[in-house]
């Protein structure tokens, strides 16, 4: 069995992605590591090129930066990725610049990949997720947070990233997954305030135009964590790669877990998956199979 990583970047040191420990968080089950590196101005390429490892390969990209529909270019991005990977590899491992898998997880996506090698009708592994948010000791617990997502699909040119490259299509058709026990631990609402502010707006350009940007966009000097409607502690531990990021954490976000902002939807929602397992209007773009 021969698996790929792959993942697109671009400005990861002016924003502040944590692209190396998103890549070294899974090289040791890759051989070998697709990084469509995008036309930063910036010290990415130095970044990466600094994990000196055999298994990575950086190829140059351009972003056009006139698709800014619904974050297509993003999906773009995926795609030239995932096609200068090796013919012969049987699972590609998709991971994007916040993202960071534990490493008691390994183990777990190792083995489900020789689970389904032979399972033509799999298409791909669909992962469980953990969104922190304001600091790394904080989750996401709003229903509006997605809780799943395609992580592993199989060497296939008709496997193509879909919409805002957070998901992937089959001839334009849901892929056929399995769901399996690991995660996928969110870093993108992590920052210090004033990187997630240039984060934001430059990430808001890649869905809407510039009018809409100056109408919704404030502004401020540093970004706003404040706003966000429930939270609940996180009670595990990070990744090994991620421990200088926790332990070097520059800025003070504390939160009143006894605060739940939520509407009346959402309320309902949050009880009903809580007994049951069940997300009410839960988006899937997949099918889950065994």
């Amino acid at each position: 069995m021969k698996v790929a990583g792959f993942t697109f970047i671009r400005n990861a040191v002016k924003y502040d992605y944590p692209i190396i420990e998103a890549i070294t968080s899974i090289l040791p089950i890759c051989d070998e590591f697709i990084v469509a590196l995008g036309n930063s101005d910036d010290e990415t390429q130095a970044l990466i090129s600094a994990i000196n490892s055999p298994k990575i390969k950086i190829i140059h990209t351009i972003w056009d930066d006139t698709l800014r529909e619904g974050g297509k270019v993003l999906a773009v991005e995926t795609d030239k990725a995932m096609d200068a990977i090796s013919k012969d590899v049987d699972w590609c491992f998709y991971i994007q610049g916040d993202e960071v898998v534990h490493e008691k997880y390994l183990p777990v996506i190792k083995k489900a990949m020789e689970d389904n090698l032979k399972k033509s009708h799999i298409d791909g592994l669909l992962f469980k997720y953990e969104h922190f948010f304001g600091s790394y000791e904080y989750l996401g617990d709003a229903p509006d947070w997605y809780r799943r997502e395609i992580r592993i699909i199989r060497k296939d040119s008709t496997i193509r990233s879909y919409r805002d490259a957070q998901g992937f299509r089959k001839s334009n058709q849901k892929l056929n997954v399995a769901l399996i026990n690991a995660y996928i631990y969110h870093y993108g609402w992590v920052k210090n305030p004033s990187f997630q502010k240039e984060k934001i707006k430059s990430f808001s350009k890649l869905w809407h135009n510039d009018t809409w940007i100056e109408s919704n966009i404030p502004e401020v000097e540093m970004f706003d964590y404040s706003f966000i409607k429930s939270l609940k502690q996180f009670t595990g531990t990070h990744p090994a790669v991620m421990q200088h990021r926790v332990k070097n954490q520059n800025w003070k976000f504390v939160y009143d877990l006894s605060k739940k902002n939520l509407s009346l939807k959402n309320t309902f929602k949050s009880v009903i998956e809580k007994y049951t397992g069940w997300r009410v209007g839960e988006y899937k773009n997949y099918k889950i199979r065994s």
